[in-house]
């Protein structure tokens, strides 16, 4: 090319560079925004499914088993001593609020003892309670405010 010919491929190539640039800075720009935002509804959904945890109210020793939601208010964790063959329970709340009624209840099955039982109005968690668990198999449950649970396992 030559003379006004290979001027205007020149002027072409800069502008096309030029266009890509400005393209590529108008994605990055974007894909920063987009970036900045993710956190903060990630953020929101992490708090919303916010769960009740154990909160080791058995003491020293007692390992978490099992535990049952108690619909989507919290849960009822079921524990187990080996060294003293016992079995605790406590229903623990997603978040602590005001006082709500909560129970939890922790049977031995086929012992003729009566389950144990804590039920009252509470601001986090109901329980411990506990039950020989050695050569029986256990029930428990739990309540909070209008939401029951109850499942059974752990035959020893």
């Amino acid at each position: 090319m030559t003379g006004t010919h290979a001027n205007w491929g020149n002027t072409m190539m800069k502008l096309s560079r030029r266009t890509t640039t400005a393209a590529a800075l108008a994605v990055l720009a974007l894909g920063g925004t987009i970036a900045a935002t993710a956190p903060a509804s990630a953020a929101t959904t992490t708090k919303a499914a916010a769960a009740a945890t154990y909160n080791g109210a058995c003491g020293t020793g007692y390992k978490v088993i099992d535990s049952t939601p108690v619909g989507n208010s919290g849960k009822v964790f079921v524990t187990w001593n080996e060294s003293t063959g016992k079995n605790c329970a406590v229903t623990v709340r997603n978040a602590v609020g005001n006082r709500i009624n909560m129970r939890v209840t922790l049977d031995a099955l086929g012992d003729s003892d009566d389950p144990a039982v804590d039920s009252g109005t509470y601001t986090s968690y109901a329980g411990p309670v506990y039950v020989n668990g050695r050569d029986s198999c256990i029930a428990w449950g739990g309540t909070i405010g209008n939401a029951s649970a109850e499942d059974s396992g752990h035959c020893s």
